[in-house]
């Protein structure tokens, strides 16, 4: 795809769509400022990568990396806080700081930049619809719905449409993913961390839920498309394919050759390894695969992860690779870095 602008300001430029972001947009030319929490992290993720300039700073502090926009032809917002909440305990109040109010300041600190165009990564966690049925991007969840995570970036995608409504020469349009997969997720997130146990024969059965599952050099092209030729003030699903976990793990297994579980595991089960879980997560501050927060989530929303495409499909000219290519190079990563063994 052709890109018609020379300078990207990309937040959360580290975690796995930024990165992935970054390193589609750096081959089509395009110079990139990379919002980065952590300059050895960024320095380690982009080593020898031509063309991005990193740039220390969070969305707590807008203000205090501002001036690194200057200059910039369109802000990519892929930054967000997310992993946190599903650790266990509150986070009601980071939530707000960063997802709602950080985009809002962004917002407006670009906006006096000269920036006129701005993509914001929002989540089908926006969207809600009767199980089995295919969801658009016209059917919004409430409020009263929405745990604290799915709460932040409904009010999130308002900010920006506020934001709009009072600056009609802004162009934003927001792009929602699914349950993104793909190389160099290096936090873990809970797709990186998934894989990474059921090589490692750590996934002691089956969970409920259905997921939407998406590569995130897919969503990465979709932002992309977006800022090209995208409209002011609209959604875009970049969701992926609708799959089980009975569908996903054993795939996981016949791509990695390793055994997976065949049995799923009770509800009430799920509940007490979930609070062990967490326990250890704050122990050790160590990532998690289920938390009670992730367990009551995908009771809640399983078969609700059907979505109708034909929007970003007609208008951004989106695809999906086949997720078997996703597992593939994800696990090549995660053995050529050093997580995994090799085969």
């Amino acid at each position: 795809m052709h890109v018609n602008f020379d300078t990207a300001f990309v937040t959360g430029a580290t975690g796995l769509l930024g990165n992935n972001l970054v390193r589609t947009l750096v081959p089509k030319g395009v110079k990139v400022k990379a919002l980065v929490r952590s300059l050895a992290k960024g320095e380690q993720q982009f080593a020898g990568l031509v063309g991005v300039e990193l740039v220390q700073g969070d969305l707590a502090n807008v203000a205090a990396f501002a001036p690194a926009l200057n200059g910039c032809d369109v802000v990519f917002h892929t930054a967000a806080y997310f992993r946190e909440n599903y650790k266990g305990g509150s986070h009601w109040q980071a939530l707000k700081r960063i997802n709602v109010d950080g985009t809002a300041t962004l917002l407006e600190h670009a906006y006096a930049a000269g920036i006129r165009r701005f993509v914001h990564t929002s989540s089908i966690a926006v969207l809600n619809g009767a199980p089995g049925t295919l969801i658009d991007e016209s059917q919004v969840r409430a409020l009263e719905d929405a745990d604290d995570y799915y709460r932040s970036k409904i009010l999130a995608d308002e900010a920006v449409r506020q934001f709009l409504a009072r600056h009609t020469d802004m162009h934003a349009s927001l792009v929602l993913p699914g349950w993104m997969w793909g190389p160099a997720d290096i936090g873990p997130t809970s797709s990186g961390q998934l894989l990474v146990d059921v090589v490692k024969g750590k996934l002691p059965g089956l969970v409920p839920g259905s997921f939407s599952v998406v590569d995130a050099r897919d969503v990465a092209l979709a932002l992309i498309a977006a800022a090209v030729q995208g409209r002011s003030g609209e959604r875009y699903l970049a969701a992926g394919k609708h799959m089980t976990m009975r569908e996903l793990v054993p795939l996981l297994g016949q791509i990695a050759k390793v055994k997976t579980p065949t049995k799923a595991l009770p509800v009430p089960l799920l509940f007490a390894l979930a609070g062990l879980q967490e326990m250890y997560a704050r122990i050790t501050g160590k990532p998690i695969l289920l938390s009670l927060s992730t367990v009551r989530l995908m009771l809640k929303e399983a078969d609700r992860t059907r979505f109708n495409h034909t929007k970003s499909a007609r208008e951004l000219g989106l695809q999906f690779r086949p997720i078997e290519e996703t597992v593939r190079d994800t696990l090549a990563w995660y053995r050529a870095n050093g997580w995994l063994p090799v085969a």
